[in-house]
């Protein structure tokens, strides 16, 4: 689509931050600590697998209510050499633990895994086995090139010394303190006094400060075989809470590969099941692309119309058919494929909301954060991590200073669903760690956090970027839509007669101040630089590696 998509708009809004460019690295996180830390190691010379473990370290420190080492995640790598892998350490549902262990909360809709006394939502039950401390060693060993000790130093340093808490921080304990309060550790850190942390004031962790120092030791062998999960099984053991040592020892991490998606002269490249996400971009960018979305204008009610049928068409096949491939049989190639796409672009009404059902069936057989990293030498890291809602369980552990994820919640307390519990199962996601090529070229790399609304928020930054032609930082901060078959959420910025006319078609609009987190991204440009951009919905920052070593022989005479 040719000219400037300004001029086909409907909904205007104006960045709120500034890009970064570069030329021989770049990381974005959502804390300017974190982002910091990778381009610490970018500047001695590490590559963008040493830079995201860095990061993603330094964000357990300084982004605590969202990622940690007793958490989970999928990370999209993409090395030198082309070649493109996702590495699954989501977590895991406890060996103890039955499709029956909690009891649903009577008259829950079909998508509301709520339980009596919130089981699976606070406390040592929610807990599930950890898998993103074992899937960043490997992941460090396998494809970086510095050592542990060495990326974990800032991590360490900022534990211990503490850091300023930032608005952000203090809004997120906030909302989370009626339910931390109940919890000494956690509180002793978070709420001093009974009240949250102040912005500004300093977040002082010692206690995980020494936890880190012994991964930095020992690896990740001091939590899955050692001492910290003495503590962390000690723990559950007395609390009611289901993780042994068994289910630590027995954890493995796997290797995937992307789904793809073809939209347009682009290749998009996705996460796989036990991630929803990818198999779903896939599937609504291939229904759109039979519509001229560039030609309807970005925030339009015609655009954000069709953008809420195909989610809701989504969703609905989400909910039947989806979750970890080795209990549930997921129909990916159908999901995917151009000929279904059409099927059910034939029942899109482009003057009417409707309701709309499953089409398939499984095949029988949203707090999080994430980070984007790439280097001169080809190689790009993009990561979702989380522990699920706000301070996961809200528990810290005693003896680790860690807190722990609430990843039982994912899961449907009912039995005879897809989402079902069972021992080892792997839980099913909306992270969205995307990468999109052109002409075989990666040009973007992008991802954000926020439950369900992750990887439909992802695919219209991709929109954005390819049908209107925004820039990386215009595609991060536009305002974004998001439903799966209730109200359709709209954020403020889409203004009263655009909702006027969704409310027309039939939509039960609902304003939002944010739908998901933070995106950041990075686009790669011809001549070698890269353009980082973090949205205004957390506290991303972009920082940007340039310039470089003296030529040998060159220095400076006093004559």
């Amino acid at each position: 689509m040719s000219g400037n998509w300004r001029d086909r708009t409907a909904t205007t809004f104006d960045c709120q931050k500034m890009p970064a460019v570069s030329s021989r690295g770049m990381v974005v996180s959502n804390h300017p600590l974190a982002s910091s830390a990778g381009a610490e190691m970018l500047a001695t010379g590490g590559n963008a697998i040493d830079a995201a473990i860095a990061t993603l370290f330094t964000l357990t420190v300084v982004e605590p209510m969202m990622v940690g080492i007793i958490g989970g995640g999928m990370a999209h790598i993409r090395l030198a050499d082309g070649s493109h892998r996702f590495i699954d350490g989501q977590s895991t549902v406890p060996a103890a633990v039955r499709d029956t262990t909690y009891t649903s909360r009577p008259g829950s809709a079909h998508d509301v895994f709520d339980t009596v006394g919130n089981e699976n939502l606070n406390g040592p039950k929610a807990v599930a086995t950890p898998g993103s401390l074992k899937a960043w060693c490997e992941t460090l060993r396998r494809f970086g090139t510095m050592s542990l000790a060495d990326v974990m130093q800032p991590a360490i340093r900022h534990a211990a010394r503490g850091y300023a808490a930032t608005p952000y921080l203090h809004e997120c304990i906030s909302e989370s303190a009626a339910e931390m309060r109940k919890d000494k550790p956690i509180a002793a850190i978070y709420l001093p006094d009974g009240e949250p942390l102040k912005v500004g004031e300093r977040v002082v962790q010692a206690e995980y400060a020494e936890t880190l120092r012994a991964i930095a030791d020992h690896g990740e062998k001091a939590l899955y075989e050692g001492p910290l999960g003495d503590i962390l099984v000690d723990y559950m053991e007395k609390t009611g809470g289901f993780i042994r040592r068994g289910d630590l020892t027995a954890y493995k991490t796997v290797e995937r590969q992307p789904i793809r998606a073809d939209y347009r002269g682009w290749t998009i490249l996705g996460p796989p099941p036990p991630a929803a996400s990818g198999v779903h971009i896939a599937q609504m960018l291939n229904i759109l692309e039979g519509y001229d979305i560039g030609g309807l204008g970005f925030g339009t009610s015609e655009t954000i119309h069709y953008l809420a049928e195909v989610l809701k068409i989504a969703f609905a096949d989400r909910a039947a058919a989806s979750g970890d491939p080795d209990y549930v049989g997921v129909p990916v190639e159908k999901l995917t494929s151009k000929a279904y796409a059409e099927e059910r672009r034939r029942a899109i009404d482009p003057a009417r909301a409707q309701a709309f059902g499953a089409g398939v069936t499984q095949l029988e057989s949203a707090h999080t954060t994430h980070m984007t990293a790439a280097d001169a030498f080809g190689n790009v890291v993009a990561t979702t991590q989380t522990i699920n809602n706000l301070f996961g369980a809200k528990i810290m552990i005693p003896g680790l200073g860690a807190i722990a994820n609430n990843y039982m919640n994912l899961f449907d307390p009912r039995p005879g669903h897809a989402l079902s519990l069972a021992p080892g199962k792997r839980v099913t996601t909306s992270m969205s760690p995307m990468m999109a090529l052109r002409d075989g070229k990666l040009r973007y790399a992008l991802g954000l956090p926020g439950g369900k609304r992750i990887f439909p928020s992802a695919m219209q930054a991709l929109i954005n970027l390819i049908d209107h032609g925004m820039s990386l930082q215009e595609a991060v901060e536009a305002p974004r839509v998001w439903t799966e078959g209730n109200a359709l959420e709209v954020e403020r910025k889409v203004p009263e007669s655009v909702r006027a006319k969704l409310a027309a078609l039939g939509h039960k609009v609902q304003p939002v101040a944010t739908v998901a987190g933070g995106m950041n991204a990075i686009a790669f440009h011809d001549d070698g630089s890269m353009t980082g951009a973090a949205c205004w919905r957390a506290d991303g920052t972009p920082v940007g590696i340039s310039g470089g070593l003296a030529k040998s022989g060159v220095r400076f005479r006093l004559s």
